[in-house]
């Protein structure tokens, strides 16, 4: 068993790696402007630049690398994993066309399909269940904490050295830090913070169940295949605003890119990064008297964030836009530390990092790969009638897929209780 202090060393190196992770995932957010004007493209092309084609990589890859990570070293895939990605961030900068970027995107794809659901695994081997969603939720923060970094340094090289210059500088030192990986973190027993549990229905060794055996075991629960699609539509909405924020900014309230880049940055970084510790923590606390309560914070967070998101798209004043997001980004955060809690403890510890897998594979295939598609064709479609101002209306459309997912999260609650036992 490894020490309190240890643990919170390894949980805060993975956290550094997702924060790579979003760095180099969420980099081209920032630069897309002066790419497209660069390169000629269009908002349906960013879309597929900055959601469809990428989710397609990184959700589908993560099944098969997760079933390798359930049975081998799990530090190993996610050092090789962030080389991967990271050198594939700093070949985006070699692009000349559309073409090239979309193959240099599906590297960067396919390199961080093996970063979360093995750090996932391990992260739930070193915490225990009652523990599980603030240590989860600490990890996810790297998703904002990237945001932050990537926005901020990414505008600022963008504006002064050009959008080629940010994929050099903030992809290479990702390497580096693999190395950190690779020589500090001990690959924990599986397992080691669960209580023992009864084997069920003849099951005599959990290890030797296959990949459609777990798929199967996964899709009967029904508080999986719910707070999977709920996670997806929320995301939808995330990455279908969050990816288009930037130019939104740019064209409707004229901002310049290095200005984007510090005001995004701390709006969304510091808004996610609170807003999904905050769902961690009030999950874990509130679900010591009714673990329902793992739902329930996701769906009070969605009913609030409505005002403020719609604030956000249609008020003329910048400074009331910007804390209307910040209050948004504090809220859409919030799910994330409690559905990774609630699908990890409805399976057994040799199945953890599929598991992830497949609520990663659902959720991106929603959020990530319709989300900005979306919200890029409609953009375009209004264009010819609204002309910049086509991005706000677009930004409107988010409320459905929002009201799909807090209706989805309801039903999970429902059905939790009586599953989270039958592990």
């Amino acid at each position: 068993m490894h020490s309190k202090k240890y643990r919170s060393y390894v949980l805060l190196v993975l956290t550094g790696v997702y924060t790579f992770n979003f760095i180099d995932r969420q980099i081209l957010v920032i630069l897309q402007e002066s790419i497209k004007q660069d390169l000629g493209l269009t908002d349906t092309q960013l879309g597929m630049l900055t959601g469809l084609t990428f989710a397609l990589f990184y959700a589908t890859l993560g099944i098969p690398i997760a079933r390798y990570a359930d049975r081998s070293n799990r530090r190993n895939i996610v050092g090789i994993s962030l080389i991967v990605w990271s050198m594939m961030t700093a070949v985006s900068g070699l692009v000349n066309n559309f073409l090239q970027l979309l193959i240099a995107r599906i590297g960067v794809g396919i390199g961080e399909a093996g970063g979360s659901p093995p750090s996932h695994s391990i992260v739930s081997d070193y915490y225990p269940p009652n523990k599980r969603a603030s240590a989860l939720a600490i990890y996810s923060t790297g998703i904002y904490i990237g945001i932050l970094f990537g926005y901020m340094i990414g505008g600022w090289i963008d504006q002064n050295y050009g959008w080629r210059m940010a994929f050099f500088a903030l992809g290479l030192p990702g390497v580096l830090y693999a190395m950190i990986v690779f020589f500090t973190v001990k690959e924990p027993k599986r397992g080691m913070s669960d209580k023992p549990v009864a084997k069920q229905d003849g099951q005599t060794n959990k290890k030797e169940r296959g990949f459609l055996e777990v798929l199967s075991l996964l899709m009967k629960k029904k508080t999986f295949v719910f707070i999977s699609l709920a996670a997806g539509f929320n995301a939808f909405v995330t990455y279908g605003i969050g990816n288009f924020f930037a130019p939104f900014l740019a064209r409707i309230h004229h901002m310049d890119t290095a200005s984007i880049g510090i005001a995004l940055g701390l709006v969304v970084g510091i808004g996610g990064i609170t807003g999904t510790y905050a769902g961690g923590y009030f999950a874990d606390r509130w679900g010591k008297r009714d673990i329902r309560w793992y739902l329930y914070v996701p769906i009070l967070a969605g009913l609030v964030v409505v005002p403020f998101s719609i604030t956000s798209f249609l008020h003329g004043n910048l400074a009331i836009v910007l804390a209307c997001n910040a209050v948004a980004t504090f809220l859409t955060a919030v799910y994330m530390g409690p559905s990774l809690a609630v699908i990890h403890n409805l399976v057994d510890a040799h199945t953890r990092a599929l598991a992830s897998a497949v609520f990663f594979l659902i959720l991106n295939l929603i959020g990530l790969g319709l989300g900005p598609l979306t919200i890029g064709f409609i953009s375009d479609l209004l264009s010819s009638s609204y002309g910049a101002e086509s991005l706000r209306y677009a930004f409107i459309f988010s409320v459905i897929p929002g009201t799909i997912s807090l209706i989805l999260f309801y039903m999970a609650s429902r059905t939790y209780k009586s599953e989270v036992a039958v592990i």
